[in-house]
């Protein structure tokens, strides 16, 4: 089953420094048909004006993911991480036992992001934080950015306490990519920019894909480039 969620139908919050979008209820936004997708519990697509961000707040027991889309963000919390994540890079933060965090775009552009939370399977984990980059050139497929599977490690991947991956890639005009589907797991996906089909199922730019009882998709991009992110999850 591949089903659309077109990004004008996901919630949405905004104040004076902040334009969110929710895709599964968040916050004010409730939705019971959308409270998550298998152990995918969050996917925000936030906007952050220049010179704000989010203060000092705490998390426990859940993985945070944040794919950067336009810009930077300035991570820091209460264990001494500091680091800056920048444009198609991203961010692994363990809430575990407890992590108080704050993330700043201290840029003088807005920071565009997705802000992705995936349930652990392992509660009561240390806290932790980290970011790397990653490659970002079209013919090359998804890579997994952030994963807790079998072999997800051995691929440089940013490690989860979770049974689940983050991928994301580049798609030239008109490039195909399959990605595999294992049985009893389930995917979504979003695309930062651009226009692209799943088997056949047309999507355009922050759109969400909900894709379940799939073994196989074939993703296509329509006539420019296309970035992807995709989250592989239990079912």
């Amino acid at each position: 089953m591949i089903e659309l969620r077109p990004f004008d139908s996901i919630g949405r919050f905004r104040n004076e420094w902040l334009n969110a979008h929710h895709h599964f209820s968040f916050g004010g936004y409730h939705d019971r048909a959308r409270m998550g997708w298998g152990a995918l519990r969050v996917w925000n697509d936030d906007e952050v004006a220049p010179r704000s961000g989010f203060d000092p707040h705490p998390h426990r027991d859940m993985e945070i993911i944040t794919f950067i889309r336009q810009g930077a963000i300035t991570h820091k919390d209460n264990l001494g991480n500091e680091g800056v994540t920048r444009a198609g890079d991203v961010q692994v933060m363990h809430a575990g036992t407890g992590i108080t965090h704050a993330e700043y775009n201290q840029e003088d552009e807005p920071t565009r992001l997705f802000q992705i939370w995936v349930m652990p399977d392992r509660t009561g984990v240390a806290p932790g934080w980290a970011t790397r980059e990653f490659p970002r050139a079209t013919g090359t497929g998804l890579h997994v950015l952030a994963g807790g599977r079998p072999g997800d490690a051995a691929s440089g991947a940013l490690p989860l306490y979770a049974d689940a991956a983050v991928l994301a890639g580049r798609l030239a005009p008109g490039e195909r990519t399959t990605y595999t589907i294992a049985p009893g797991r389930a995917a979504y996906l979003v695309a930062p920019q651009g226009h692209f089909t799943v088997n056949g199922v047309a999507a355009s730019a922050r759109d969400g894909v909900a894709i379940s009882d799939e073994r196989a998709i074939v993703i296509e991009a329509g006539a420019t480039e296309t970035e992807l992110v995709l989250v592989d999850v239990r079912s």
